[in-house]
């Protein structure tokens, strides 16, 4: 047998020496017939107390029993079963008749199967003895409780592994890291066999466990991340107190070491070596340099500075957050003709420090940087940033404003152009002399007309025009008094019949376009030609305004309707500009609180009860319906035709316009009537489309009398003789397209089976043609053969 056979089978047989051990003897006293004692109570009744016949401990069995038998737990007496079997045993309660039978006749109970103490600790049970025969108890149910007795079957659990714990690194020899708890499903308070011991199986020398607590502390000191990060550490719990054939567990514990500041940061080189054009602008990056730390996280954080050389005042650095970067930038404009190179020391140093780690500093480091600045071929640059003139409006022609001055920045300092960007000056006021530089005026200036110029001026290189410096120039025109004052509006004033004098009829301003530093001050006063005025006066009022005032009263319409007052104006400022405004006064009849009735003389002719108004009114609607009765009549002739029958009635129209075609679909192209019916006219026929006509209208080329005299019956001008002429024209023309008489068959179409229908074949014969042969051709053609049937008939059609 194993040696976990052998202490299973040693502990069933202790076990079941136990449970008989604990069984209570029967006693003479329980042997004995039970005894019936009797008490009265308080009104004198007896009351009857029968001796209990059994009493019950607990029992014990041994857990997982494995035997093929059911295991005997205990037996059930009552001291009135004499053995004869008239006595029944039933068992009740948890477990009864699954986990637990019971021989009804003796009383022995026996577990039927395997029982768990870590499933259930103990089962309560019910006891009754019952008369076989007739079911009567014999006993008051008795309860006991089977308890299971525990066993060493369990071994201790990690339920929370594998576990996760993190220490700084570097740290001291004890640290605590983390505690373990293992759990034993076994009866702590019965034996050893819940009672757990903790050991190490792996991680030995870093780390140690307390075998009590399951506490793992450090136990190497000065453990580096950078060296190892990560640490697997198997832990083992062992109940019976960690003595032989203990059952165990084991679990990992992952440890890992967080980063301290106890690595300086360091320079991968003494000397970087960097360019940058002098034309990059400011704020540009150089270059990059980064001082590496075995560090992470914060611990590796940098701060990078200038701290000597002689571009600090040239260069800045700042530090990239992310990638721990220092980043080297332009502070000012480089020129690489007044300084070709530069040398910075740069430190790099961690934000955060250790002082627990103090010894293994300084927690910085220095390197070299030297910039060298790189040529380019920079644009001409102007002495100014801009340039400001001021100058008169009446500076003559050529004046020079100003001289611009550019340079070449670069070592080869070539020679400047000059010239005006001309979007700049759209009006071309100005000039510049290409080589000096000179700005001058090549258009009379005018302040009222532009105030302000914007022109800018470009400078370029000889030897490579694609560099070209700029500058604005603003040229400020200053006013000169140059122009007069007018008349703020054109005035128009009226004046009542039976004004009185002294009366104010209109107050007069005047404006002047230039703009003078003291401001405007206009001086009025009658024209010297009406000075002497005897019907009005002018009063100035020395605010920029005049009144004009009557004279006199009484003015009337019939002897003048319209007085005009010449006003003379001067301006305050040298030289002294003068003009003269005209207003118009119209006497006008008034009632009695000054309304104006009419202005004009015309009036007195007009009917009293007629205004101006109405007889405009009369007019307009006379010359409205003119315009209608004019437009009525031109619409008319518009819609007139030329004289013709009915159209169903009409033989021409019947002719010409016939449906029936040819052989061919393409061939139906008519004269128009019209032009039959007036061949003198101008209207000349339409054409065909496919084929112009070489023949012009015969109303030009035949003479007038061969017409009238082929008209049938002697008839002049008719359709008849205008058809016969224009076939006479067709016959002598032999390079003419064979127009017929009444419609032109220009192209005949394909496939046409009757070939050329035109009459028009020959010019050596003028006899009549035979047509009947067109009746065989159809019912396509009989029309046809009857339009020219009709013609043999020698009856007219016209």
């Amino acid at each position: 047998e194993s040696p976990s056979e052998c202490t299973v089978r040693h502990f069933v047989i202790i076990g079941t020496v136990i449970l008989l051990l604990s069984i209570p003897p029967l006693t003479s006293q329980a042997l004995e017939p039970r005894e019936s004692r009797t008490v009265k109570d308080s009104r004198g009744e007896a009351l009857t107390r029968v001796k209990r016949g059994w009493v019950w401990n607990q029992f014990f069995v041994l857990e997982e029993y494995t035997g093929l038998e059911p295991l005997y737990i205990g037996k059930l007496h009552s001291d009135m079963d004499r053995g004869d079997g008239s006595i029944k045993y039933i068992l009740s309660g948890e477990g009864a008749g699954i986990m637990f039978t019971i021989d009804d006749v003796t009383g022995d109970i026996h577990a039927i199967q395997r029982l768990d103490r870590e499933v259930k600790a103990q089962y309560v049970l019910r006891a009754q003895a019952l008369h076989r025969q007739t079911g009567r108890p014999l006993e008051p149910e008795s309860e006991f409780i089977v308890k299971i007795q525990d066993i060493n079957d369990n071994e201790p659990k990690f339920l929370d592994g594998p576990y996760h714990a993190t220490i700084p690194e570097m740290s001291e020899i004890g640290t605590s890291v983390i505690q373990l708890t293992a759990t034993d499903a076994d009866d702590p308070t019965y034996g050893n066999s819940a009672r757990v011991v903790y050991s190490i199986l792996q991680g030995q020398p870093y780390f140690s466990v307390e075998p009590q607590t399951g506490i793992i502390r450090v136990s190497l000191a000065d453990m580096d991340r950078e060296v190892k990060e990560n640490y697997s550490v198997v832990i083992q719990a062992k109940d019976m107190g960690g003595q032989l054939g203990g059952l165990a567990g084991t679990t990992t514990v992952n440890i890992t070491l967080s980063d301290v500041n106890d690595n300086p940061p360091k320079f991968a080189q003494r000397l970087y070596q960097m360019s940058v054009p002098e034309s990059a602008p400011v704020g540009s990056a150089v270059g990059r340099i980064r001082a590496k730390d075995r560090d992470t996280g914060i611990n590796a954080e940098m701060n990078y500075s200038i701290i000597d050389g002689d571009g600090r005042d040239s260069f800045d650095i700042s530090t990239d957050p992310t990638n721990q970067f220092g980043i080297i930038t332009i502070k000012k404009r480089l020129d690489f003709e007044s300084k070709r190179s530069y040398t910075l020391k740069i430190e790099g140093s961690n934000t955060h420090l250790d002082k627990r780690f103090a010894k293994h500093g300084p927690f910085s480091d220095t390197t070299i940087v030297h910039v060298s600045v790189e040529d380019v071929d920079e644009p001409p640059v102007f002495d100014a940033p801009a340039y400001f003139v001021e100058v008169a409006e009446d500076a003559e022609v050529g004046t020079v404003l100003k001289t611009a001055y550019a340079r070449d920045p670069d070592v080869a300092n070539n020679s400047i152009r000059y010239s005006i960007e001309r979007t700049s000056d759209p009006g071309k006021y100005f000039y510049i002399d290409i080589t000096s530089g000179a700005l001058m005026t090549v258009r009379p200036l005018d302040r009222e007309e532009v105030p302000w110029h914007n022109v800018t001026v470009l400078a370029m290189e000889m030897n490579n025009p694609s560099q070209i410096g700029s500058v604005s120039v603003t040229v400020k025109v200053l006013d000169v008094n140059d122009n007069p004052p007018q008349l703020a509006q054109y005035y128009e004033a009226f004046v009542c019949e039976n004004a009185k004098a002294g009366q104010l009829i209109q107050t007069v301003t005047a404006v002047d376009p230039d703009d003078p530093l003291g401001g405007q001050h206009f001086y009025y006063s009658l024209a010297p030609e009406a000075a002497n005025n005897p019907n009005f006066t002018l009063r100035d009022n020395q605010d920029n305004s005049a009144w004009v005032l009557t004279r006199r009263g009484g003015f009337s319409q019939r002897d003048q309707s319209i007085y005009r007052l010449p006003i003379f104006i001067s301006d305050g400022e040298q030289p002294v500009q003068t003009s003269t405004g005209t207003l118009t006064v119209r006497v006008c009849s008034c009632d009695g609180s000054g309304g104006v009735l009419s202005c004009d003389a015309e009036a007195y002719t007009l009917p009293t009860a007629l205004s101006r108004g109405a007889l405009i009114a009369i007019l307009a609607c006379i010359f409205v319906l003119l315009a209608m009765i004019l437009l009525m009549l031109s619409l008319r002739n518009q819609r007139k035709k030329p004289y013709l029958c009915d159209e169903e009635e009409n033989v021409h129209e019947n002719i010409v316009r016939y449906d029936d075609e040819g052989g061919g679909e393409e061939d139906t192209e008519a004269f128009d009537i019209a032009a039959m019916w007036n061949p003198r006219g101008t209207h000349l026929g339409r054409f065909r489309q496919d084929m112009l006509p070489e023949i012009e209208s015969l109303s030009r080329h035949v003479p007038q009398a061969a017409v009238a005299g082929a008209g049938i019956g002697g008839g002049t001008g008719g359709v008849h003789g205008y058809v016969l002429a224009k076939l006479l024209e067709a016959d002598h023309d032999p390079g003419a397209p064979p127009y017929d008489s009444l419609q032109t068959y220009a192209y005949e179409g394909e496939g046409s089976v009757a070939e050329s229908l035109s009459s028009l074949q020959s010019a050596t014969s003028n006899a009549d043609h035979d047509y009947d042969y067109l009746s065989d051709w159809g019912p396509r053609f009989r029309k046809l053969a009857e339009m020219y049937g009709v013609l043999e008939t020698s009856n007219p059609l016209w």
